[in-house]
């Protein structure tokens, strides 16, 4: 199993503990054994379980800047030096660790996705990347936990959709096989099934009965390509509202816009994507000056949070290493705030 697990004295390291304060990092719990935890997970407290996924393997597949893979591990010390307060304690957190890709990385950065060949290669990394994915979080699923997953690309929505509702429906938790998705983003992740990458994990899980209806929100016309369009125009089962039609066009507002992606999706468990190169200014694999703000993605993460049942939590491409300063924080203290929002709003 390709998981690397975080035991209490890893993630005190990475806690700065301070006399009369209490951080999160020294609430929340941890797993002893790869060969007990699915029996820890089903008898843990906590009731949400943080993953990363340190890997960009999908980005470079799909022809895109990588970087995806190093938003973990400052995320991660970000969310832990959170305060433990009434706010938010820290024991409803279980701290897995992370996917191991080191191997896939090393054998991806090789490879050139311009070259036909190569660029096959590259999407049957990704295969693997699914497959790995999919083993840790059934199993959270299973657990009855809520996966809170942070890094990699957008790939990782299909192995999440799958795990998460294959899971629940064997272990008796939904009759149903699938689950429904929201997603604030610029690109609809709907491409076509050409190999996995990026641009199409939606569109794989949809394919396969996974996905029943998915709403995107925040869409940019600039970055769809017609054919998908065409798709989302006729298909029943896919909802959108696109950026300019809040900021631009004024058909809609942000708050109206959200309750609208609530309604499409809240008859069944819903996971809840947030691509941050949705928002502008944050070192992503594609930023874009032109985006949601901070604040409204995590309005967007409360509100949805709040209104739906929600199957998972789903931070994706952020790239804190292609920030031309080493210190920029954009990147880790926007995944801690979009984390500890989503975890306080479930628990309302």
């Amino acid at each position: 199993m390709k998981l690397q697990l975080y035991s209490d004295e890893y993630i005190l390291g990475l806690t700065s503990v301070r006399d009369q304060e209490t951080k999160i990092g020294e609430r929340v719990l941890t797993i002893d054994s790869l060969n007990t935890m699915f029996e820890e997970l089903v008898n843990s407290p906590a009731r949400f379980v943080l993953l990363g996924l340190p890997e960009d393997i999908g980005v470079r597949a799909n022809m895109g800047r990588n970087g995806a893979h190093s938003a973990w591990t400052s995320s991660l010390k970000a969310i832990l030096n959170i305060q433990s307060n009434e706010f938010l304690h820290g024991s409803e957190i279980l701290v897995l660790g992370h996917i191991d890709f080191t191997d896939l990385l090393t054998t991806a950065e090789k490879l050139n996705p311009l070259i036909n060949d190569q660029a096959k290669e590259l999407r049957q990394l990704v295969e693997e990347v699914d497959r790995r994915v999919i083993k840790i979080v059934k199993l959270i699923a299973k657990a009855g936990k809520i996966p809170v997953v942070i890094g990699g690309g957008h790939n990782n929505s299909y192995p999440l959709i799958k795990a998460v509702a294959e899971g629940l429906n064997e272990s008796g938790q939904r009759t149903e096989k699938y689950i429904n998705c929201i997603n604030l983003d610029a690109h609809s992740d709907f491409r076509p099934l050409e190999g996995r990458h990026s641009g199409n994990g939606f569109s794989y899980a949809y394919s396969e009965g996974l996905l029943k209806r998915y709403f995107m929100l925040g869409l940019q016309q600039n970055y769809q390509p017609q054919g998908v369009w065409e798709t989302l125009k006729t298909n029943p089962d896919l909802g959108y509202i696109t950026f300019e039609s809040i900021f631009l066009h004024s058909k809609t507002d942000f708050g109206s816009a959200i309750l609208e992606g609530i309604n499409f999706v809240k008859e069944s468990p819903a996971g809840i994507e947030v691509d941050l190169d949705t928002i502008a200014h944050i070192p992503s694999s594609a930023e874009t000056p032109s985006g949601f703000t901070v604040n409204e993605a995590r309005n967007f993460v409360h509100k949805v949070a709040c209104h739906l049942k929600p199957a998972y939590l789903h931070i994706a491409e952020g790239a804190p290493s292609l920030a031309i300063n080493p210190n920029d924080n954009r990147v880790s203290k926007t995944i801690a705030y979009l984390v500890s929002d989503f975890i306080k709003a479930v628990r309302v």
